[in-house]
């Protein structure tokens, strides 16, 4: 017994030495989060001292989130719930911390006339620091005031009715020769990724008017997904990060396309001769007393193919699900193509040599565009080898794209269903009073699309996928103007939304006049809303051709 007295001695303090160690790191992980909680608090506190004192409004409810990031983390892996959760909890106007700005999120057609009506007046466009560096300081993005105007007038001539009618033999070749790869494809098709090549080749091709190699587009595509990637990430500067790989991609998309530019540059123009977006760019600068320079046109290059790619790409991805989901409505729609002689009944005899009198006079002025670019390839099979389109469809026209009335309010109803972008960004330039808060001078302005889309009282049914809504007997859109607005509005409105939707009015009819198409999985793949509307792991479809050739 006197033996045991240290052992019973040791036990103890062994015993309070673990529970020692265990206090101890109790109260450390206690110190730090009360640390987290204070910080969280003196974060919210900083943006609540910010509040225009002058103003007895209040801001708007919300949460700032955590110090620095704010709420970036919930924004990008909640996507749309990060919004729908927050606006149920807030109401239509909000405020949040996004992308290292305080930022106030807008919903509803009222709030949102308010927003982009006073364009340079409350309030300034404002992307992501990051989008804006990227893109380059010449862009029409990054202008504001005059220069804005200056830039929209030049370009306005490059989206004139005149310039879209001359694109449209050359954009429905690209759609013609995408679509054959699709159906000639044994395998799924990536819906989404097809529909972000298509659309990179209809930039290339028709737009910036560039020869190129396969082999080389697709290096470009891979570069350009590159900068996409990156556009809107976190504006921090170093190795590795987001922002420096976005960079990287625009130099090398600069570089690669800085010989071509020139060449085209130097090439003695004759008045109307236009062959693409550059030529009538060039031609309008100089109508308005500007001379462009490399640097500006190479950062307009980019930004015309940011602009018709990526959000085209995501429309027409939603097209081809829609599509899929609603065969009803593909078969109102073969009625129609029937009807205005763009059917197998009207074509019995698909012409597939393509020889019309449209597509000689189109082969020509492509054929002078290449001896001028001086990158001659076989043009009358501009696929490189590609499988050789069997489409019956001829040569369309924005004549007779206007008068495919039931194309046309299928295609406006997947931009309400599924806009490609969820809002656009502003910077209030004055403090401004909006639905009963303050919204102070310097602060972001995020105004959403995609909910005002979905909770806009003059849709009936907002959730039900419905072409007829804008069909003639309905025209729900039309009783109020901000309620339907997957293009923007006021004078920052998409420049080429009227491109936009010959693209996708000539995928519809494409694909609905020449395809089948089946889903290659079990389910409909679920639609990640941020940056861009695009379906979670693909939507993978099997394509094939109408009839047997």
């Amino acid at each position: 017994m006197l033996g045991s007295g240290p052992a019973e001695e040791m036990f103890p303090l062994a015993q309070f030495g673990v529970l020692s160690a265990l206090a101890t790191a109790l109260t450390s992980v206690l110190s730090a989060l009360l640390l987290l909680a204070l910080t969280r608090q003196l974060w919210s506190l900083r943006w609540s001292l910010t509040r225009d004192k002058e103003s007895s409004l209040p801001l708007p409810n919300g949460s700032m989130g955590w110090p620095l990031v704010g709420e970036t983390f919930h924004w990008l892996f909640q996507g749309s719930n990060f919004h729908i959760s927050r606006r149920e909890r807030h109401g239509n106007v909000f405020k949040t911390h996004l992308l290292g700005k305080p930022v106030i999120r807008v919903t509803g057609a009222e709030n949102i006339r308010k927003i982009l009506l006073g364009e340079h007046s409350l309030v300034c466009t404002q992307w992501p620091q990051s989008t804006r560096i990227i893109l380059g300081p010449n862009t029409l993005v990054n202008s504001i005031g005059d220069l804005h105007k200056k830039k929209r007038k030049i370009l306005a001539k490059v989206f004139s009715r005149g310039a879209l009618e001359s694109y449209l033999p050359r954009l429905q070749d690209v759609v013609k020769s995408e679509i054959a790869k699709w159906c000639s494809e044994p395998g799924a098709i990536d819906v989404y990724s097809a529909a972000r090549s298509l659309t990179f080749r209809i930039a290339i091709r028709v737009l910036l008017g560039l020869q190129m190699e396969e082999e080389r587009i697709v290096y470009l595509a891979q570069i350009f997904e590159q900068l996409m990637n990156n556009l809107f990430s976190l504006p921090i500067d170093a190795p590795l990060s987001g922002l420096r790989k976005g960079i990287k991609a625009r130099e090398i998309l600069h570089t690669n396309m800085e010989k071509i530019i020139e060449e085209k540059t130097e090439r003695p123009q004759a008045d109307g001769d236009y062959h693409d977006a550059f030529d009538y760019m060039l031609s309008s600068a100089k109508e308005h007393g500007h001379q462009l320079s490399i640097q500006e046109l190479k950062e307009t290059a980019v930004e015309l193919i940011f602009a018709a790619h990526s959000t085209t790409a995501s429309a027409s991805t939603s097209l081809v699900l829609q599509l899929l989901r609603h065969p009803a409505v593909v078969e109102r729609a073969k009625v129609e193509l029937e009807a205005e002689g763009l059917g197998y009944e009207s074509h019995s005899s698909p012409n597939l040599s393509g020889v019309t009198k449209e597509k000689e006079e189109d082969a020509a002025d492509t054929e002078i565009t290449c001896l001028l670019n001086g990158d001659c390839q076989n043009h009358q099979n501009h696929s490189d080898g590609f499988p050789q389109s069997h489409s019956h469809i001829p040569y369309l026209s924005l004549d007779k794209l206007s008068q495919l009335r039931y194309v046309d309010c299928v295609v406006k109803e997947v931009l309400r269903f599924l806009p490609p972008v969820s809002g656009g960004y502003r910077t209030a330039l004055q403090t401004f009073e909006l639905d009963g808060y303050q919204i102070p001078k310097g602060w972001s302005v995020m105004y959403s699309i995609r909910d005002t889309h979905e909770t806009a009282a003059v849709f009936q049914s907002p959730e039900l996928f419905d072409p007829d809504r804008f069909g003639p007997e309905r025209e729900e859109s039309r009783s109020a103007r901000f309620s339907y607005v997957p293009f923007g509005g006021g004078v920052r409105s998409c420049v080429g939304k009227e491109l936009a939707q010959i693209i996708l009015k000539t995928l519809a009819v494409e694909l609905i006049g020449t395809c089948k198409w089946t889903l290659a999985t079990e389910n409909f793949p679920k639609m990640q809303t941020v940056p861009i509307v695009h379906p979670v792991n693909g939507l993978h479809v099997h394509f094939t051709h109408n009839k047997p050739l």
